[in-house]
């Protein structure tokens, strides 16, 4: 697979998001580590989890923790696999979200992750959601604390804008890495975002780029021009829109989340669809 690069990193252009074999509808634990097998089999190297990622308030970590596990259990060689988590987004175990950007809790956290991960630093470590209850430059300050320790080899953010983008560079100095934001046929939103990150040569790691768990398989039926291109290259929607995401900025690495071999298998396909540039418009104006 063809690379690109989350700091002094390199990793597979297309990765896994985990949170499927986590969360609401989740697969067995067997189907799970068959997807994640695959993924490393097809090339992935960036395994996207956070601690967040789980069903009931009595598992916090359950999607790191299979992540851990799978990728120990994998025959070949992970040495070059980064695995990037999150912290500061919580799930009580009632469906719900909530938020927790304290100092505090996310150095407690990012400890959590460490022994769930098994690792003596963690790849990659982002802030995962702003907490209006606490000051930006406090919660970024302290993953640039763990940063500084040695707990973290990078530092990244999730869902933030472009004024705390360049906030988080600040205060990081210089030494952010990554930014993950909702980015889809769907939601488009974070264009400015992904604009400023291919600027500065940060990585731009689009999240649900396929629309969402539920509509994800539905791409092609809610988005034609999508549907057509595939028709004409005979591949998926879901290739396309990939192939479509990778030709915006080269720094960007979609990270689709999967809970089958095949589908992953398919999104990996997609850094070697090439795209003409009228085809490119075309999606672009979809």
């Amino acid at each position: 697979m063809q690379t690109r690069t989350i700091g002094e990193a390199q990793v597979g252009a297309i990765g896994l998001g985990g949170m499927p074999m986590s969360i609401e509808g989740r697969p067995d634990e067997r189907r799970s580590v068959a997807t994640i097998h695959a993924a490393l089999e097809a090339g992935v190297t960036l395994i996207d989890t956070a601690d967040a990622y789980h069903l009931h308030a009595h598992e916090v970590g359950h999607n790191e923790s299979l992540i851990a596990r799978a990728v120990a259990e994998y025959g070949g060689d992970t040495s070059d696999v980064l695995i990037a988590t999150k912290g500061g987004h919580l799930r009580p175990g009632d469906g719900s979200w909530t938020l927790n950007g304290s100092p505090e809790y996310l150095k407690k956290a990012c400890d959590a992750s460490l022994e769930r991960l098994g690792v003596e630093a963690i790849g990659l470590y982002q802030f995962h959601r702003p907490d209006p209850r606490v000051p930006y430059a406090e919660s970024v300050g302290a993953i640039r604390d763990l940063l500084d320790a040695g707990k973290i080899r990078f530092a990244g953010i999730s869902n933030a804008d472009p004024d705390q983008i360049r906030q988080a560079g600040e205060i990081l100095g210089g030494r952010l890495v990554s930014v993950q934001n909702q980015f889809s046929p769907k939601f488009r939103s974070s264009e400015p975002e992904l604009e400023l990150c291919a600027e500065l040569g940060i990585a731009f790691l689009p999240w649900s780029p396929l629309g969402g768990i539920a509509q994800a398989g539905e791409l092609g039926s809610r988005f034609a021009v999508f549907a057509d291109v595939a028709q004409a290259h005979g591949v998926s929607p879901q290739q396309v829109c990939l192939a479509w995401m990778l030709a915006k900025a080269p720094v960007v690495i979609p990270i689709p989340g999967s809970s089958r071999p095949e589908t992953i298998r398919d999104s990996v396909a997609a850094t070697e669809l090439k795209l003409s540039a009228e085809e490119l418009t075309r999606l672009d104006a979809a």
